[in-house]
């Protein structure tokens, strides 16, 4: 049985910005690169913690290993449809989470 989108959230940061870039087929070099930039620097991925999140994440069948043509050396992957649901469900949690705490939080800062 397939797990719901739901049992997922919530993601780690890195989690969250591997399955951000894969909005487009990556190999795991591209997906490092690609997480520095969108994540201004905040996140850098080692091999390590890339490659042993990838693992987790097909094994999941959050993400999938996807063939490109004239490329064997490397490695590609692409969101499934469970992965699309899953970063999307996180995306609106962490949306809900700052909208609903802002007004709260300027409060604080007038004190």
């Amino acid at each position: 049985m397939t797990k719901q989108p739901e049992a997922f959230l919530p993601l780690s940061q890195a989690t969250y910005y591997i399955l951000l870039s894969l909005r487009e087929v990556r190999h795991g070099y591209g997906i490092m690169q690609d997480v520095e930039v969108v994540s201004l620097g905040e996140v850098i991925l080692g091999p390590g913690t890339l490659y042993g999140a990838l693992s987790k994440l097909e094994k999941q069948k959050v993400i999938e290993k996807a063939l490109v043509q004239d490329d064997d050396r490397r490695k590609y992957y692409q969101l499934t449809e469970l992965g699309k649901e899953v970063l999307q469900l996180e995306f609106i949690r962490l949306k809900s989470l700052v909208e609903n705490s802002n007004v709260f939080i300027k409060e604080m800062e007038g004190k």
